[in-house]
């Protein structure tokens, strides 16, 4: 029997792509580059600093400017991180539906804490999440299986008991590798590039309310 469900953050829980895409075009434009265009940051929004400043910018972690314009990047990111950000239509509806099973709800994102701890009480979730683990509250990030025992563990429910929602394949893996059910939130930010197919999640879902047929 599921006795708790647990969200991946961005893409899944909240909208935040437009926030993210701010800093990075705010940081393209200190270096004298164009931004880029909503629809091409939102596919990529899930893959965090690493993925917009690829975006942006077409280098990655081997590359020399890498670290300077990440930490850039997220100093943008924290001057303005929830001026656009809104839950996804559906979600508050969805927690109050398992407030009334019984059911458990958290969060395992692998934001920064330094975002999450501020962004997630500011967001108007319906009730409050019983766990929040961010990318570095255990010191590795999904898809370790860290984060998710954690979670599992603060909450007091076995990881088999549990069901866990997102958006990319490594939140799949995360659960997967700790015996979670594991259900892909088609609203994400999934690129064109990406093969949802091939993640192997037990379920995938159009709306946040499609859930409950599940459970």
């Amino acid at each position: 029997m599921i006795k708790a469900v647990l969200f991946d953050l961005d893409g899944t829980l909240a909208d935040t792509a437009r926030d993210l895409g701010a800093a990075l075009n705010r940081l393209l434009a200190e270096e004298g580059h164009p931004p880029q265009p909503y629809e091409a940051i939102r596919p990529i929004a899930s893959h965090g600093a690493r993925g917009l400043i690829r975006l942006g910018f077409g280098i990655d972690l081997d590359h020399p400017d890498f670290n300077a314009l990440r930490t850039r990047f997220l100093d943008h990111y924290e001057a303005s991180f929830s001026d656009q950000t809104c839950l996804f239509e559906g979600i508050n509806e969805l927690i109050l539906q398992l407030a009334a099973r019984d059911l458990r709800w958290g969060i395992v994102t692998n934001k920064p804490m330094r975002f999450t701890d501020r962004l997630v009480p500011a967001l108007p979730f319906a009730t409050p999440p019983a766990v929040v683990i961010s990318g570095d509250t255990v010191g590795v990030a999904k898809p370790d299986p860290r984060p998710m025992l954690h979670a599992a563990e603060l909450i007091g429910v076995e990881p088999a008991r549990c069901v866990y929602v997102g958006d990319a394949e490594r939140d799949i893996q995360a659960g997967h590798s700790v015996g979670m059910k594991t259900v892909l939130a088609n609203w994400g930010y999934i690129s064109d590039l990406d093969a949802p197919h091939d993640w192997g999640a037990d379920i995938a879902i159009d709306h946040p309310l499609d859930l409950l047929n599940y459970l």
